[in-house]
């Protein structure tokens, strides 16, 4: 097994099927074996149901839903999955799609080459944006960036993209420390990552912003919930 696909999902009947069937005739063209791994994320709605119904036949993927109850966060599901993981290297992708899948290969190529983690870009210069986010949220994003590297040390560029493989080894290991459930594991990753001497590299992607997000932070209220989630992550890995 060379690679394992994690999909977090939370209420993604909608739109989580042409994922699976771009992910899924993707992988079917390569010569190497991989699977799929759906987390349904305490779903309400019928995520599970809709994975397990249209996708009986598929090919030599090997393709696992995996649910669980009630609803504990994208990086909870991330890592319930990453945990679970057969291949040599593991990523994780968005249900929405917002990167295409043949991205894997430019990862993997770093993988291949001595970096324990490759992560997806939307900001450097050979990236390509083709629907951006309203202006507050990019530059939401940009303040936020930067107050996060500052703090924790780091110098990335984009952290929260969600398209990111490991080796199988060193995701095992990060991810068995991490301790935030919430979409602030990113960068409790990447701090892990740098404290334990891992290369990490950053490569660019085609990324398209999705409307009807599922991690929507629109009031103070859930903005100042991102700043108290980032600033636990060095308290938490004293």
């Amino acid at each position: 097994m060379l690679l394992s696909v994690i999909i977090p999902a939370y209420n993604e009947e909608d739109r989580i099927v042409p994922t699976i069937e771009n992910t899924i005739s993707y992988l079917n063209r390569q010569h190497y074996e991989s699977e799929i791994i759906v987390v349904s994320d305490g779903s309400t709605d019928n995520t599970k149901t809709v994975v397990d119904k249209d996708f009986s036949r598929k090919g030599r993927v090997s393709l696992h839903v995996l649910e669980y109850q009630p609803n504990r966060g994208k990086g909870y599901a991330v890592r319930y999955g990453m945990m679970r993981g057969r291949g040599d290297i593991l990523m994780f992708m968005d249900a929405d799609y917002s990167v295409p899948i043949n991205y894997v290969e430019h990862g993997a190529a770093l993988i291949q080459e001595g970096a324990d983690i490759a992560i997806g870009s939307r900001v450097l210069s050979d990236s390509k944006v083709i629907a951006h986010q309203n202006i507050f949220r990019e530059m939401s994003a940009k303040i936020y960036t930067f107050i996060q590297n500052r703090y924790l040390g780091i110098s990335f560029k984009d952290t929260q993209c969600g398209f990111k493989l490991f080796k199988a080894a060193s995701a095992k290991t990060v991810f068995q420390d991490q301790k935030l459930h919430s979409v602030i594991f990113d960068p409790e990753i990447l701090y892990l990552a740098k404290r334990r001497h891992m290369q990490v590299t950053e490569f660019p992607v085609q990324w398209h912003h999705v409307e009807n997000s599922r991690i929507v932070y629109d009031n103070l209220g859930k903005m100042l919930f991102i700043f108290k989630e980032l600033f636990r992550i060095r308290r938490l890995h004293r």
